[in-house]
């Protein structure tokens, strides 16, 4: 029972299967990774259904079908977690991807989370 993991595999799954959108259930966290994938253009938007129990995640491609994003892995499970300092914080791909940190100020992407000087648990690695 990971929501987390849930959430990125349905993302996975969703680019995968050349969908347009992914519908998901509504979580903070789910909404906060969501806005990041959208603010960083891995997705065109991720906002709340009208009914308010579900998230909408718009999928985003190149011009040739290809999708902009190519890979997501989830870093920290439940049965093993994985935290970082703010000095060791992980570079995806040498900083062509991101990584997604739980920090206490939020989830933050590892250049915000570096910019605040704040560790956390790495949540997922997107490129």
């Amino acid at each position: 029972m990971d929501p987390i993991a849930d959430f990125i595999t349905a993302i996975r799954n969703g680019y995968l299967s050349k969908k347009e959108k992914v519908v998901m259930p509504l979580t903070k966290t789910n909404l906060a990774i969501g806005q990041i994938l959208a603010q960083k253009g891995y997705l065109i938007s991720a906002v709340k259904s009208a009914d308010g129990n579900s998230i909408e995640l718009v999928l985003h491609y190149l011009p040739k079908g290809g999708a902009v994003l190519t890979g997501i892995k989830r870093i920290s499970k439940p049965g093993v977690r994985r935290y970082v300092a703010a000095d060791s914080l992980p570079h995806t791909l040498s900083g062509a991807g991101i990584s997604i940190i739980s920090t206490s100020a939020g989830i933050k992407t590892d250049s915000e989370a570096r910019k605040a000087h704040l560790g956390g648990e790495v949540i997922c690695q997107v490129w």
